[in-house]
């Protein structure tokens, strides 16, 4: 530095001093209440300056805040709108004066427009503040300022949506000077804590959606560089009442759930069941289509509950496709003559089978044999008379006349109708077996897929309650 800015520096210091001390306690006229005009042009005047006498002492805000309302939260965005009731303590030196020599005025409004006011700002303010302004501050007689402002906030906020609507948002309010280093600007809670907390819950208590759990705090230092600034942070901790989701989301869904579960019970050959499952579907994703609006929706993360509307739509088409899978078993391989593979007997008829506890029903139990050890056929006699009375009248009576042999060779068509008849009854019972042991299956995984969201949704929501 140059010697004549050194002398230049040092001239203003020593001006800035003087006028300093000259205006550190405000005069007083007799018959008038309060400091005189005069004396206060003269503290307006030292509006650009911090007020202190010495500039190595920081001056100290204290900040304390209301949280009058939560107008809204934007899960895309990741933005939460408040309505705050903010006050700013600070020590302005300047305005000082003795109350006994002043008619015992202690307290005075001033316009904030002209004294200098701490540049105090919040961190994560992402928006113009289009609240309204209040023009005035209260001034004691000691010097001390308190300002009062009504406060818009929209404020940045990392939102967790994942256990919407039993949610719980934490956000922090970061409130520091935004230009005056920890040398110049200090800050600190005006109230403890728990103060604020309760003064915010009794006017958050009929708020609309949200409820005020609590409010915490720290101050600490932010370093960028070489600087140092003095911050406080809050966190307001809040949760979502969710009687309107569960309302509108959670119920509606259920009852749905509920009839596709009691459509297992019609029969898997029925063509209505398949028509029954088709139409729920499509109730279903109308009714998803009108909630939409209601889900929140963000590029990081899905909520619980839309993940568990997506599974119950899922299972419905499952449904309907082994419902269609088992018409197909019922109907087509029955047609078609084909034995159940080996494997599938194994797997379903007897793993599956034995896990599910799955009986068969007695309607479809294979017929039983006869103390001979061969089985009877439909017509009374049994197979094994059958073919020998064909055979005795075809080799021992060799040249009888046309008409009994006619009458054999019609014996021997039915017989193999019949035969035919009974071995399509039996493919049929197995693939119904077949059929109905896969139906329980997706039966029982439908049911402990739903019980356990249910059980998620039911613990979140106890929770969400010890949370309060």
């Amino acid at each position: 530095m140059k010697p004549w800015q050194q002398k230049w520096s040092l001239v203003c210091s020593l001006l800035f001093l003087s006028v300093s001390l000259c205006y550190s306690n405000l005069t007083c006229k007799e018959g008038h209440s309060g400091p005189t005009y005069e004396s206060m042009q003269s503290v307006f005047a030292l509006q650009a300056f911090r007020p202190a006498v010495n500039l190595s002492n920081p001056t100290v805000t204290n900040i304390s805040f209301t949280l009058y309302a939560v107008l809204g939260v934007n899960e895309k965005t990741q933005i939460l709108s408040t309505f705050l009731w903010l006050r700013l303590y600070w020590h302005n030196e300047f305005l000082v004066w003795d109350p006994d020599v002043c008619d015992g005025v202690t307290k005075i409004s001033l316009p904030v427009k002209h004294l200098w006011s701490p540049d105090i700002i919040i961190y994560e303010f992402v928006d113009d503040d289009v609240s309204q302004a209040c023009p005035y501050v209260y001034v004691n007689y000691t010097g001390h300022i308190r300002w009062d402002r009504m406060l818009r906030l929209v404020s940045a906020c990392n939102l967790k949506i994942f256990s919407f609507p039993f949610d719980v948002q934490n956000c922090s309010f970061t409130f520091g000077s935004y230009m005056h280093t920890i040398k110049d600007v200090r800050v600190s809670p005006a109230l403890t804590f728990k103060e604020m907390s309760g003064n915010s819950k009794r006017y958050l208590e009929a708020s609309g959606e949200w409820e005020l759990v609590e409010i915490l705090g720290e101050t600490s230092i932010l370093k960028f560089g070489i600087d140092e600034w003095d911050i406080i942070t809050f966190w307001v901790i809040i949760k979502r009442r969710p009687v309107l989701y569960v309302v509108n989301l959670l119920i509606p869904s259920s009852f749905l759930m509920v009839i596709d579960i009691l459509s297992f019970y019609l029969p898997p050959h029925s063509v209505d069941r398949a028509s029954f499952k088709m139409t729920l579907i499509l109730g279903y994703t109308v009714f998803l289509l009108i909630m939409n609006d209601l889900l929140p929706s963000t590029a990081n993360g899905t909520p619980i509950i839309g993940i568990y509307f997506s599974v119950c739509l899922a299972l419905m088409v499952i449904s309907l496709l082994e419902t269609v899978v088992i018409t197909n078993v019922l109907h087509r391989n029955s047609l078609k003559y084909r034995e159940v593979p080996h494997w599938v007997r194994v797997v379903v008829l007897r793993h599956i089978a034995n896990l599910i506890c799955y009986r068969q029903p007695e309607d479809m139990q294979p017929p039983a044999e006869p103390q001979g050890g061969k089985p009877e056929r439909s017509d009374g006699s049994s197979g094994s008379q059958i073919i020998q009375l064909h055979d005795i009248t075809m080799e021992t009576f060799p040249a009888t006349m046309p008409e009994l042999q006619q009458i054999c060779q019609h014996l021997g068509e039915l017989r193999g109708h019949l035969t035919s008849l009974q071995k399509e009854s039996e493919l049929q019972d197995q693939w119904c077996h077949v059929g109905y042991v896969l139906d329980f299956l997706l039966f029982r995984i439908y049911l402990l897929l739903i019980t356990c969201y249910a059980m998620v949704i039911i613990c979140m929501w106890c929770i969400w309650i010890s949370q309060g």
